[in-house]
């Protein structure tokens, strides 16, 4: 995956930088980490408006690998956006 970058990875936290993309993608996919009950926090931060890439920290409860909630929280918000997408198609 050449947009994905992990910068840390380690047994309860991971940091990722996520290229080519904006507040949109990580602040729904935020969204979705936060409600997940095995993780503790979900943030990310972007440097600069114009040019930063945002870097997001994911930091789980003890015995949950944060790699596994953020494969669950991606296929969620796919879902999500894919059920979206349906809804404006019919409308339109």
């Amino acid at each position: 995956m050449e947009n994905f970058e992990i910068v840390e990875d380690k047994t309860l936290e991971l940091t990722f930088i996520v290229k080519d993309e904006s507040h949109g993608i990580c602040n729904a996919l935020r969204h979705i980490l936060m409600q997940d009950p095995d993780v503790e926090y979900a943030v990310y931060n972007i440097d600069h408006p114009l040019t930063g890439k945002p870097e997001m920290t994911i930091k789980t409860k003890r015995g949950k690998r944060p790699r596994n909630v953020l494969i669950k929280a991606a296929e969620e918000l796919q879902k999500e956006s894919s059920e979206f997408k349906k809804l404006i198609d019919e409308a339109l």
